[in-house]
């Protein structure tokens, strides 16, 4: 109970303190030597942006991890069992004998007896670590036609993740109590999302008619040369504007060639359409992505008259 107002008690608008509060909550509570709060990220990998554990181990925080780690399979069964203990991944599994009699195989996906695969197992070790638990932190997904008499969907925020250097067993009340307290936290990251969500559209809204106003008092130029710009409307590394067979560019850009050939090729391929969003030229069908390399890879686009562009872009690390 008091683990649940501290974290209900927090101020808003700082996930990075609600995460930390939790992973000290959540050590006191189990006594692991490692507590983490790991986050997905767009692309699936992850992040550890949490962390509380013992003096002499080595520290995880800020370490981040392919999507790979965590395969599609384990993240179906995390979000199906919100709890995952594994007492030590060192010791020998026993073999289910299944009666002749059941027509299908028996899973044991549900069971908290269920032993680690052994890859999982392997992986463990060589973190030097024998024991571990596992809790789905989930959010509500983002989906704008979704009804009103429709429930939310639920999609994988990320994991609280305890590790122990020797076999460590926590009683199922006390697995019970910290499935609650990460619900709780769940939800106070999901009012988290949803207020940065809420402050980025604002913060949009606000430079769209700042810019726009640009565009109305003076050429073009104005959302390019001054403060702010077409930079701050969208989340790039640069950003290029082509008007009046004229370029300003901003940032991370291809070179001034390389931009008038994607306009020509946007005239030919793309006439009718009032622009591009891509995240990748190349499986776009743009036939000098392979040239951009690493620098370029996504654009966003815009027409602003029949000839004249308004261009962002990402690179492949962005």
């Amino acid at each position: 109970a008091k683990a649940i107002s501290r974290l209900q008690s927090l101020p808003s608008g700082n996930l990075s303190l609600l995460c930390d509060v939790l992973v000290k909550e959540v050590s006191e509570l189990t006594g692991y030597d490692r507590v983490m709060v790991y986050k997905f990220h767009e692309d699936e990998h992850g992040e550890v942006v949490a962390e509380c554990c013992r003096p002499d181990l080595e520290p995880y925080l800020g370490l981040h991890y392919p999507a790979s780690d965590i395969p599609q399979a384990s993240r179906f069964l995390i979000m199906r069992n919100k709890v995952r203990m594994i007492y030590d991944c060192l010791a020998p599994s026993v073999q289910v004998i299944q009666d002749k009699r059941l027509d299908q195989p028996l899973s044991l996906c549900g069971s908290t007896l269920r032993a680690p695969h052994g890859c999982h197992a392997q992986y463990m070790a060589n973190m030097g670590s024998i024991a571990s638990l596992v809790m789905s932190v989930t959010i509500n997904e983002e989906d704008d036609e979704l009804d009103n008499d429709q429930q939310q969907a639920r999609k994988l925020w990320g994991l609280v993740v305890c590790h122990h250097t020797s076999p460590r067993f926590v009683p199922f009340p006390l697995r019970y109590a910290c499935e609650f307290l990460i619900q709780i936290f769940g939800v106070q990251v999901n009012k988290e999302v949803e207020l940065a969500a809420q402050l980025r559209e604002k913060h949009i809204l606000q430079t769209q008619t700042v810019l726009c106003d640009m565009l109305l008092r003076d050429s073009p130029i104005g959302i390019v040369t001054q403060s702010p710009n077409v930079m701050d409307l969208v989340k790039c590394d640069g950003a290029v504007l082509y008007y009046g067979g004229k370029l300003w560019l901003l940032g991370v850009t291809p070179t001034e060639e390389q931009i008038k050939d994607i306009a020509e090729w946007l005239l030919k391929y793309h006439r009718g359409s009032t622009g591009l969003n891509t995240d990748s030229l190349m499986e776009a069908g743009y036939p000098g992505a392979s040239v951009l390399g690493d620098v370029v890879c996504g654009m966003a686009a815009v027409k602003i008259t029949s000839k004249d562009f308004l261009f962002w872009f990402r690179s492949h690390t962005a």
